[in-house]
């Protein structure tokens, strides 16, 4: 099982670590909610959780608990400019449909 993200997301969260000042990476999850059953859920960390899966992509690390990751497995994680908005975008093989709005997901 295994998570990646692209060379956009793996600056772009390279960057606001240094701003921060601190952290190791992004954790990368799942919870339930909005209209179609499931969230992306973003965090960045200082450390790893015992239980974690951690995927590195050069000088950051991916951490995943282990629920979420059966839902995320093959997953890309991407950063998008699109126009003034820009975010993170998820290429997540394992759903099957989307809300409307974007914000959840059902697999």
């Amino acid at each position: 099982m295994a998570i990646t993200m692209t060379e956009a997301a793996r600056a772009h969260v390279a960057r606001q670590l240094v701003s921060r000042g601190k952290g190791i990476g992004i954790r990368v999850g799942v919870r339930t909610a909005g209209c179609s059953g499931m969230a992306y859920v973003l965090e960045f960390v200082d450390s790893a959780e015992p239980d974690d899966q951690v995927f590195e992509t050069g000088d950051v690390k991916l951490l995943v608990d282990p629920k979420s990751l059966a839902y995320l497995d093959g997953t890309e994680l991407d950063f998008v400019k699109e126009g003034l908005n820009e975010g993170f975008a998820f290429k997540n093989p394992n759903v099957k449909n989307e809300c409307g709005c974007g914000e959840s997901f059902h697999v």
